[in-house]
């Protein structure tokens, strides 16, 4: 049945004229009255995802029903007739342009609703299977949809457009091989569910940070240091990545202490844990315990292991035990040990004092012999006066000859 039948039989400015008030008065009841009436339930609800919808399609819904009358128009024969424009120009100049101002409406309201309502999911702190490389992906595909539509609704061939298409893409694919690789990458990454933003990974290269951006192209990390750090997804995808907020943020932390042989071991435990259950930043459950690890070299080696709310607070958490370590144990009187090494100097017995002194033997006599009479020699080859020369100068009985020699 043909709706617009009824207004084939009234003068063509009449019939363009109630098309045109029935478009715009439908225009103002969907503002004024779905819409509005739409708000209204919507703030019952306790989500913010309806919210987000209804606003994004506001405006093409209203503009859809203001343009309806424009592109009817163009459909009444009567007022084709009417008009001196062909009907080919009238859909030209009228219907076309209308519709496809729809259809950019709707598409950039199909956009937005998608990549808003990620956003916020993942402002509400539960771990959805989003990614911010979802919406990346959603923006290329409405934009692919709303071309081909448009280049529909304009009666344009594509034909020959996919076949340029088809050449293009692969001399694309070979210039542009590293973003190609950088994109797949990052979908690679959002099914896998690697990380998230807000995550803290590490990389195998040593780099740590807080995840602050998915793209298509890379990810963004914010190291603790609050510099960025740009890494292409196609490197992430082909690394080890650690992601330690996953899968709870939660982390223990590793202390090691080491005491004296002798310590009280049932006291020394009980003070760990007394430590550990006072610092705020220890989280109370799971409970913190202390671990006999080893018979070390000089002490004997004890581990405290608790947990802390983040990765982020590890270090300061470490931080903060060994200071109460420090100072609990020196009011308790518990001894840290240090290693302690007796060093023991032994002379060669095969080794003559001119080597050691570093002075050549003389065959006159001279150094020898002067080296001998430093040492305290006696010339009379007095023993005590060798010991002497031992025990100050170097010299020896090998000195005592050269110094005959040289007589």
């Amino acid at each position: 049945m043909d709706v617009l039948a009824p207004l084939e039989a009234i003068p063509p400015w009449q019939a363009a004229l109630v098309v045109v008030a029935l478009s715009l008065g439908a225009a103002v009841v969907a503002e004024f009255v779905v819409i509005r009436a739409a708000r209204r339930f919507v703030t019952r609800t306790e989500t913010g995802l309806d919210e987000i919808v209804l606003a994004e399609v506001r405006v093409p819904l209203v503009t859809s029903f203001a343009l309806a009358g424009v592109f009817l128009i163009t459909s009444l024969q009567s007022v084709v007739d009417a008009v001196p424009f062909s009907e080919a120009q009238l859909e030209s100049f009228f219907g076309d342009p209308a519709l496809t101002i729809v259809v950019l409406l709707w598409a950039w309201a199909l956009n937005e609703t998608v990549n808003r309502g990620v956003d916020y999911l993942q402002e509400q702190g539960a771990r959805y299977d989003f990614a911010p490389v979802f919406s990346n992906v959603w923006t290329i595909l409405v934009a692919t949809g709303t071309v081909g539509t448009i280049l529909y609704v304009w009666n344009i061939d594509v034909t020959p457009l996919l076949a340029g298409a088809g050449i293009a893409g692969i001399a694309v694919g070979f210039a542009a091989k590293d973003t190609v690789a950088n994109f797949f990458g990052g979908v690679a990454l959002y099914f896998d569910d690697t990380y998230r933003v807000g995550d803290f990974i590490e990389l195998d290269t040593g780099e740590t940070g807080t995840v602050v951006k998915v793209g298509v192209r890379s990810t963004t990390l914010l190291t603790r240091d609050e510099v960025l750090v740009t890494v292409p997804n196609s490197v992430l995808n082909a690394t080890k990545v650690i992601n330690q907020s996953a899968p709870s943020r939660r982390r223990r932390i590793r202390v090691p202490v080491g005491v004296a042989y002798g310590t009280d071991l049932d006291a020394l435990e009980e003070l760990l844990v007394d430590i550990a259950m006072d610092e705020k930043l220890v989280l109370d459950s799971p409970k913190p315990r202390c671990r006999f690890r080893r018979f070390g070299d000089s002490a004997l080696e004890y581990e405290l292991l608790c947990w802390v709310a983040s990765p982020t607070r590890r270090a300061k958490g470490a931080h903060r035990l060994n200071r109460a370590i420090h100072d609990r144990f020196a009011e308790a009187g518990v001894e840290i040990p240090y290693p302690h090494r007796d060093v023991t100097v032994r002379r060669d017995a095969g080794v003559t004092a001119d080597t050691m002194s570093g002075v050549p033997a003389d065959t006159t006599g001279n150094g020898a012999g002067s080296a001998a009479t430093d040492g305290g020699d006696d010339s009379d080859g007095d023993p005590d006066g060798e010991a002497a020369g031992d025990a100050d100068g170097g010299g020896d009985v090998s000195g005592s000859l050269a110094d005959e020699r040289g007589r």
